[in-house]
């Protein structure tokens, strides 16, 4: 069953029009949750990469993320920084794993995002440790 456009985002939601992904994979290196590996549209200066750790199967409302971590999914499989306010209503986005990683510090006090996190930190807590 799929998201109903008409009420917000929940954690874990995947919207109905946004597939489980299908982008390679990588564990972060700081919690080990898997994310999904995806190509930026730019070079990242500042991470000297052409990639992004994105939260897997959540693509909450582009109204609900500040402009500056809203990640928009283009259609050859890059994303980019979807900085327009505002957005379209029923825009959806992605994030970037590091706003949810229970090890990093949190940026704000956004409510579905906490609670994301306390999310992410419990299954982090039961993760098996990574075969390498």
């Amino acid at each position: 069953m799929g998201v109903s456009e008409d009420r917000p985002h929940r954690p874990g939601d995947t919207p109905s029009h946004c597939p489980p992904s299908r982008c390679p994979q990588a564990h972060c290196p700081d919690c080990g949750l898997l994310c999904d590996r995806v190509p930026t549209l730019e070079h990242d200066e500042i991470l000297l990469e052409d990639e992004i750790l994105l939260e897997p199967d959540v693509a909450p409302l582009a109204h609900t993320v500040p402009a500056d971590h809203r990640w928009i999914e283009l259609s050859d499989g890059r994303v980019v920084v979807y900085g327009v306010c505002p957005p379209v209503p029923h825009q959806r986005c992605r994030i970037a794993h590091h706003l949810a990683c229970p090890e990093q510090p949190p940026p704000g006090p956004w409510d579905w995002l906490t609670e994301l996190r306390r999310k992410n930190a419990r299954r982090a807590a039961h993760r098996p440790p990574p075969h390498h």
